[in-house]
């Protein structure tokens, strides 16, 4: 179907310029007109313009990429004013006021469009993939055939809350240790590039030559001059290096492999785990507490837990649970779920709560991350600080070493 921009003036004489969807010009002016507006100019929007609106939004910077922060207060403020009895279109048209980000808000306006063109919210929003996930789209299309849009609208943003506050968690924690290894990276460098140079000059001003110098200075005089004279070669090695991971990321074999080192890393590999396990039983519990069958939902939670080896074992289970399995039984088979896990989505199936009992799964791994990060952080902390005084004590004494043979040659 078309979509076609319009201007056209409302019953008080105020200019409105909307996008909407019609199957023509005529129908268009037509649905306006029993809107009450005016249409004053009707253009129809070719599809590379709308694809090129659609990238535009999700491009980083410049105030127009869409956050989990903007899109929880997004959907609690709909549930609100949905639950509060206000009409769809109205809802749409407050909340674009509301918004400060530019890109949500010509989002919210190509929605409000949609669903004034008679398409459902859940189809609106599942053209802006790169905004509103599957589990968003499944849980808005699962609350309106219930007609409890307002609840699942409520879920949504508390899943969306508790996964803004686990990320912040990390992060937060995660700070302190990369601003200390930002300022050893750039201390070391200091010293190679700008301190150690001049000592080298003024030892080779004294009478020395380089073959007098002890193994440690030769060592940190070569990287010293790799790094005056060829540092873009280093800049290079980096970016190459960043550049080939990200491809053998986009790979299907590549992204499996990259997922199972992931899982296998000594120290980060049961975190990312406990993450992984942690947002499964979030969002399998938001799912099935909204009414989304069950072979849905573990459709829709294998591409939310970001970890293809882990998301395979959920499609897995999927295909025995259709087969008539139970969905402890296959998960445990999977060897990706703690006791712990399966234990409860088993008291959860006999039981028939097995929303609340994935809600404390995931409760229990959520304070599991931050105790594991809490742990990491402190843990890291002294390393970095033991390695950073081992390397600069490295440097100075290599540099102190040729001024000690100077000086005991001058006593003899």
């Amino acid at each position: 179907m078309p979509t076609f921009q319009y201007t056209a003036r409302d019953k008080q004489g105020q200019q409105v310029q909307q996008t909407m969807e019609a199957s023509s010009k005529d129908a268009l002016v037509k649905a306006l007109r029993d809107q009450g507006l005016t249409p004053t100019a009707v253009k129809e929007q070719k599809s590379s313009s709308l694809a090129k609106k659609q990238i535009n939004i999700s491009i980083p910077g410049f105030g127009r990429k869409v956050g989990l922060k903007d899109l929880a207060i997004f959907c609690r403020q709909f549930a609100t004013m949905i639950n509060a009895g206000v009409s769809l279109v109205r809802c749409l048209d407050v909340l674009e006021q509301q918004t400060s980000n530019v890109g949500l808000k010509e989002i919210i306006r190509d929605i409000q469009a949609e669903v004034e063109g008679g398409a459902t919210l859940s189809r609106a929003m599942a053209k802006f993939p790169r905004v509103f996930s599957e589990l968003a789209v499944g849980l808005v299309r699962a609350g309106e055939v219930g007609g409890v849009l307002d609840e699942t609208l409520e879920r949504l943003a508390v899943f969306m809350e508790k996964d803004l506050e686990l990320r912040q968690k990390i992060k937060s924690a995660m700070t302190y240790p990369v601003l200390v290894l930002i300022v050893a990276i750039l201390i070391v460098s200091g010293l190679v590039m700008f301190i150690l140079p001049k000592f080298m000059s003024l030892f080779l001003e004294l009478g020395m030559e380089e073959s007098d110098f002890p193994a440690p200075t030769r060592f940190l005089m070569n990287v010293s001059n790799f790094m005056i004279s060829k540092w873009y070669i280093l800049l290079l090695i980096i970016a190459g290096l960043w550049f080939a991971i990200g491809r053998i990321k986009r790979t299907k074999v590549g992204k499996r492999i990259y997922d199972t080192l992931v899982l296998k890393l000594p120290v980060f590999g049961p975190l990312n785990h406990k993450i992984a396990v942690a947002r499964f039983a979030r969002t399998l519990s938001t799912l099935l507490a909204s009414g989304v069958p069950i072979l849905q939902a573990f459709e829709t939670v294998a591409g939310t837990v970001a970890n293809d080896i882990i998301a395979d074992a959920i499609l897995l289970s999927r295909a025995s649970i259709r087969e008539g399995d139970t969905i402890a039984d296959p998960l445990a088979e999977s060897r990706m779920f703690p006791p712990m896990v399966v234990q409860m989505i088993t008291i959860g199936e006999e039981t028939g709560q097995l929303d609340s009992m994935l809600e404390k799964v995931a409760d229990f791994y959520e304070r599991e991350v931050d105790t594991a990060v809490e742990s990491l952080t402190a843990a890291i902390e002294p390393v970095m600080i033991v390695l950073l005084g081992f390397i600069v004590g490295f440097i100075v004494i290599s540099m102190f070493l040729p001024l000690i043979g100077i000086i005991s040659n001058l006593s003899n």
